[in-house]
């Protein structure tokens, strides 16, 4: 394994580390300044971040170098995602009760995230 592979998986496992403990300390937050039932909805929108996230990485590393040419099917998937991902949302929100703006802060946590970990390479990135 290069060093080029190493960054990256280090990298991602500090993603994911980041995507977690942002989704504990707000679920936290959420019992202490909101109710229980915000809290759960946060997290749930954080673990559907969290499997957004993955695909996303499984897209781009099998696109890339080295990667196969994707099946139609698996395409279709990934374009469709976001509509599996909305009508998913919705029949949530609509029969179970979940907090529609703690879903959706729950859904932002990817890309803080990865904001997070720019900011921690632009720190202790070495030269």
């Amino acid at each position: 394994m290069g060093a080029e592979e190493r960054f990256q998986l280090a990298a991602l496992r500090r993603i994911y580390l980041f995507l977690g403990v942002m989704a504990l300390i707000g679920a936290v937050a959420g019992v202490m300044f909101k109710d229980a039932a915000w809290a759960a909805s946060f997290l749930l929108g954080g673990a559907v971040a969290a499997v957004n996230f993955r695909w996303f990485h499984q897209m781009v590393y099998a696109l890339g170098p080295g990667g196969k040419r994707p099946r139609r099917r698996l395409v279709a998937f990934l374009t469709a995602r976001y509509l599996l991902l909305a009508a998913g949302a919705y029949v949530i929100v609509r029969f179970f009760g979940v907090r529609p703006i703690g879903l959706l802060a729950g859904l932002l946590l990817a890309g803080v995230a990865v904001m997070a970990e720019i900011l921690y390479e632009l720190i202790y990135a070495r030269a």
